[in-house]
């Protein structure tokens, strides 16, 4: 494992040193600041402290602070004293004591140092050395693999944006934060929303849902799950376009199972009123049709709603494409749908390697939800479980998602979209067309069970308390403009 390491690391200094020489210049590094640093680790408990939680080896250009650098780790993780003799029986433990100059190169580098008094400023002089020669490795493997002819150009900008963000990000550290500042920050987030009905996220434009929900909150990862064509796609557009056309909040939906065609079919019948049938021509239209159309097309084609329709999308693609989308357009809500058509590079064999594949993507877009800053919510497959289980007329649970455990334990919320009607399980009249949204998980708030109504003429859901509303509304306008 050691030779591993060795020959790992030798490789990064040979990129970053066949680079150097084929431009002209130096490598980006100090080794007056990597043997400081060292020194103040072995003389000071809280110097030894600051870099460990700052600092990782490749932080070290030279292979022998490195190893001085893990032995240092090792002894910290350890909770053992750091100091000259301390650290040199590790190195002697690991067989490279004489491969870092003996006792007599950790005795000068403690020499040198006086104090730890300008740690940090050492540290960030590191960091920033570091991502140079991390930029520096992402463009020699990029330049590389430009110049191969087999290698696909897509995949080619996917990895080279990925990577470089990583080289960036991957040495950013994110200090503790004093509870005040936090109180203060709440504070004025709630000082803010006050004039926004209560909601603090992007609106669903479902009122009963907000009411759970405050609105889709930033860094949050939302699932919604349903089984097989019980309308999850459906629904989630009905959010993407409330969010983009009724409230101007930019929109991302990246569909890897419908074309964007398919979905601005959906869009116009939703938005419009007017039955898919009609749209395609199935039934002709007639003149005050025709007229709604492109009344409400107007309002649609200037929503700031970005669809993606990549087939088999990378977990590593979506989150470079999220990236320029946050950056260019500003979007501030990403639809994923659906989330076992992702794809995600894991080293697995037998029959784990779905739920491994899973569990990954899950893990990524919660890691993404958080490092945009904004709610990202993805739709899931349902198992077979819910037809099966007795006395539970089909309502599916938590561990009802598909293939994996992981992707209930990162969402913040859980939503499942149920219509007993379509599997028998419901033979009131108004059976096809019920349907509720059952918050199974709420990290925020409470979870419970909201009434809607599924349009399939328009793939559109109505919330039933919405609709009621609006209902009594009208029967008492109706009732005041009455003229005997």
């Amino acid at each position: 494992m050691v030779k591993e390491n060795k020959t790992r690391k030798k490789s990064y200094t040979d990129v970053v040193a066949a680079a150097a020489i084929e431009l002209g210049n130096k490598p980006p590094y100090s080794p007056e600041v990597e043997e400081a640093v060292l020194g103040a680790m072995m003389i000071e408990s809280d110097c030894a402290l600051q870099g460990v939680e700052s600092l990782k080896e490749s932080s070290f250009y030279d292979p022998r602070m490195r190893l001085i650098f893990k032995a240092i780790s090792r002894l910290f993780k350890d909770r053992s004293a750091i100091d000259v003799t301390t650290v040199t029986e590790r190195l002697r433990q690991d067989g490279v004591l004489d491969e870092v100059g003996g006792p007599v190169m950790l005795a000068k580098l403690t020499s040198n140092v006086g104090s730890g008094a300008n740690i940090e400023y050492y540290i960030k002089i590191l960091l920033q050395k570091t991502i140079q020669r991390d930029l520096i490795v992402v463009a020699y493997k990029v330049l590389k693999n430009a110049f191969d002819p087999t290698y696909e150009v897509d995949k080619l900008i996917t990895e080279s944006q990925s990577e470089v963000y990583q080289a960036v990000q991957g040495n950013i550290k994110k200090d503790f934060v004093q509870v005040g500042d936090a109180v203060n920050r709440s504070l004025e987030r709630i000082a803010e929303v006050q004039g926004k009905n209560g909601l603090s996220g992007v609106p669903s434009g479902f009122p009963s849902l907000d009411s759970y929900t405050m609105g889709w909150q930033p860094g949050n990862l939302i699932i919604v799950g349903a089984r097989p064509s019980v309308g999850k796609t459906a629904f989630a557009l009905n959010m993407a376009k409330n969010a983009a056309v009724d409230f101007n909040r930019p929109t991302a939906f990246f569909s890897l199972e419908m074309t964007d065609i398919e979905l601005a079919d959906r869009l116009i019948s939703a938005e419009s009123g007017i039955p898919s049938d009609k749209l395609k021509g199935k039934i002709p239209m007639d003149y005050g049709e025709w007229t709604r159309l492109e009344e409400s097309l107007s309002k649609l084609v200037s929503a700031p709603l970005y669809i993606d329709d990549t087939s088999s999308l990378h977990i590593t693609e979506f989150k470079s494409k999220a990236m320029r989308l946050k950056r260019e357009k500003g979007i501030e809500i990403i639809f994923v749908d659906y989330i076992q058509l992702m794809e995600a590079t894991v080293n697995v064999s037998g029959g784990s390697g779905q739920v491994q594949k899973i569990t990954e993507i899950s893990k990524q877009l919660k890691a993404a939800a958080k490092e945009l800053g904004i709610p990202i919510i993805a739709l899931s497959q349902v198992n077979r479980n819910p037809m099966g289980r007795s006395g539970s007329n089909g309502r599916p649970i938590l561990s009802d998602l598909k293939d994996s455990g992981s992707i209930e334990q990162d969402a913040d919320m859980v939503l499942f979209v149920h219509r007993p009607g379509m599997y028998g399980l419901d033979d009131s009249p108004e059976a096809y067309v019920r349907a509720q949204i059952i918050i199974a998980k709420n990290r925020a708030g409470k979870v419970g069970t909201i009434e809607m109504m599924f349009e399939g003429d328009q793939v559109k859901f109505i919330d039933m308390a919405n609709s009621l509303e609006n209902y009594a509304k009208q029967e008492a306008d109706d009732s005041q403009n009455f003229v005997i």
